[in-house]
């Protein structure tokens, strides 16, 4: 089984992607690619620049990632209650070559903030908006407090009761 994880966020230093990376590292007998968005950076997406050169070849290449997985593993950032700028880019540019974006892929939901909320908002969000783009959300998981509930130098959730909340979604899969 292949896993693609990513974050949603452009940070460099991304706390969700930091918990996308240790999700994905809990399934067993799978290759594992962590994308990160940075890669995939494009102009803000409008018609008009979309009429002046055609399908962004970041937005191509970010879909063919997508379409090498079984299984994907996203988790994202919340900013201001909502996805990230860079996100939704990169779905604003997707969505013009195949509105299908997740490719019929199922998803384990996730997503973090320095907050004792954890990116709920950004996860009620994407709860209601990404089957539109052909994926099946298998199981969400929101991770609070992220300075206090997980240990950055050995990348795992410190918080046992959160780990092992983590650790029996990935069983259920």
């Amino acid at each position: 089984m292949k896993i693609i994880a990513f974050a949603g966020s452009p940070s460099k230093n991304s706390i969700n992607k930091k918990l996308a990376t240790y999700a994905s590292s809990l399934f067993e007998n799978t290759e594992v690619e962590v994308l990160d968005l940075n890669d995939f950076q494009m102009p803000l997406f409008s018609v008009d620049i979309e009429a002046e050169i055609g399908q962004h070849p970041l937005a191509n290449a970010f879909l063919e990632k997508i379409a090498t997985a079984d299984l994907l593993v996203v988790s994202l950032a919340e900013n201001n209650g909502n996805y990230s700028a860079a996100f939704k880019n990169t779905v604003d540019w997707c969505s013009r070559i195949n509105g299908k974006i997740f490719q019929e892929k199922p998803m384990l939901l996730m997503a973090t903030s320095p907050g004792a909320r954890g990116g709920a908002s950004v996860l009620e969000i994407a709860k209601n908006n990404f089957p539109r783009f052909a994926t099946e959300i298998k199981a969400v998981f929101s991770l609070p407090s992220f300075n206090d509930n997980f240990d950055v130098e050995l990348n795992v959730i410190s918080n046992p009761e959160l780990d092992s909340q983590l650790k029996e979604i990935v069983k259920g899969f």
